[in-house]
């Protein structure tokens, strides 16, 4: 019997961009109403607002339209990518990265588990402070360098690197881009809940650097050597210039962190730190102007397939916006729920936004279309404010790990070699396992009256 597979990644987002416009002529057009939200300052649905609106079917030409307006809706996005993966072409031509590499293999030869722990608690510690997403396609290169060198698939890498960040993310006590920006909107303080959330962001993340460890052990081959003994030496050989170079690359993560925490930096914020630690470790490491513009341009090429399945990712969302259907969407998921006990509505809440989160992978998008309306349904029925954000957390966050629609996902899993469905069968039965791990959470939440 042939196997079946899944289709290439942009054939299948172009699947769903058609998908989206044949729901415009399905789904009743509707709308809520929008106001801004002082504490925000962003724009938020108006709850108990939702009205029908006249059609606005997609046709074909303006659905083929919709492909160059997500990718100009993302394009501080597709550009950060961009300037990501020069920068990062940048430093690797330098050598410095797989010196560094090199040192933490020779260092911790025998004890591969160990970097992987290692490697993925950074990882999710970024995914909890910073939501990395995007931020990783340009790292995928460098954790492949050191996996290969361990012996390790590159589905270790994805695993280790995009899998810890995500599960970090979902189960964050701090993420601005989600945690954060609901606990605004619910008008609670930031960090409420921290203690409870930390201790299922850890079970979480030991779980995951455990399947991470077993596949790890499963599938382990010989390590790729080096062709050149030459070649072994002189990435054995660490100089000022590589230490310089690593510190830079530290350096720059810890201001955009600092930045986006408390000064409200976004992606173009982003993108210039990555900017100048390209330029600057260019000049450190010996490339030269004219060398490094080289190495931007390389880099540019190798992520220019990553930035197009972002860019074609948002263009689902515009033509379901289009269409005038994603409100719509959000009424029919969610109005059931108020007729719920309050722990099936808690349930139910994140089943909804587990769905929902597929045509609308923006984690803080999705806090600012759902949070205005749930806060008001949650007190009505005698739900906590924390635990609807629990289930807005559980449910949309480890959507990520799963869903094509997520640009990054795809793009990461381009940059590693990874094929979609060889990563669908990967994480399929950890994904459900980690779902039930969120119900746990928020039943618990419910029992001891979590605020």
């Amino acid at each position: 019997m042939k196997k079946l597979n899944f289709p290439h990644p942009l054939v299948l987002l172009i699947g769903f961009i058609i998908l989206a416009a044949i729901l415009s002529y399905l789904i009743q057009s509707g709308e809520y109403d929008r106001a801004i939200d002082e504490v925000t300052g962003r724009e938020v649905v108006v709850s108990g607002s939702y009205h029908e609106v006249d059609p606005s079917p997609v046709g074909f030409f303006d659905m083929v339209v919709a492909i160059p307006r997500g990718m100009i809706e993302a394009a501080d996005i597709v550009f950060l990518v961009f300037l990501l993966g020069g920068a990062f072409t940048v430093v690797e031509e330098t050598n410095a990265l797989k010196r560094g590499v090199t040192w933490l293999t020779t260092h911790f030869k025998g004890r591969e588990n160990l970097i992987i722990i290692i490697v993925s608690i950074f990882f999710a510690i970024g995914g909890a402070l910073n939501n990395l997403q995007e931020e990783i396609i340009a790292l995928v290169p460098v954790i492949l360098i050191l996996t290969n060198s361990l012996g390790l698939k590159p589905m270790v890498a994805i695993s280790m690197s995009a899998g810890s960040a995500f599960v970090g993310a979902s189960f964050s006590p701090i993420n601005p881009f989600q945690v954060g920006i609901a606990q605004k909107l619910a008008e609670l303080p930031l960090l409420s809940g921290a203690g409870f959330r930390l201790a299922f962001m850890f079970l979480a993340v030991s779980l995951w650097i455990f399947w991470t460890i077993r596949y790890a052990q499963k599938t382990k081959t010989e390590p790729i050597q080096s062709n050149s003994t030459k070649d072994e030496n002189n990435l054995e050989q660490s100089d000022w210039r590589t230490t310089v170079i690593l510190l830079l690359v530290v350096l720059t993560f810890a201001v955009m962190i600092t930045g986006i925490l408390n000064w409200g930096w976004d992606f173009n914020e982003m993108s210039a730190c990555f900017f100048l630690m390209g330029v600057a470790s260019g000049l450190v490491g010996n490339l030269g102007i004219n060398g490094t513009a080289a190495s931007y341009i390389r880099g540019f090429k190798e992520m220019a397939f990553a930035a197009l399945l972002i860019g074609f990712a948002r263009s689902i969302f515009v033509v379901l916006e289009d269409g005038s259907i994603i409100d719509t969407i959000v009424y029919g998921l969610f109005t059931p729920i108020s007729n719920m006990p309050s722990q099936l509505s808690a349930i139910g809440m994140m089943i909804a936004h587990t769905v929902l989160h597929v045509p609308v992978p923006s984690q803080s998008g999705q806090a600012v279309l759902t949070m205005p309306l749930l806060v008001p349904l949650s007190d009505l029925i005698g739900l906590a404010r924390q635990v609807t954000i629990l289930a807005f957390q559980y449910g949309s966050g480890l959507t990520d790990l799963i869903t094509p629609t997520n640009g990054a996902l795809m793009a990461i899993l381009a940059a590693g070699g990874v094929k979609y469905d060889d990563w669908f069968k990967f994480i399929l039965k950890k994904y459900v396992i980690l779902l039930g791990l969120g119900a746990v959470s928020i039943l618990i939440a419910i029992a001891i009256g979590l605020e």
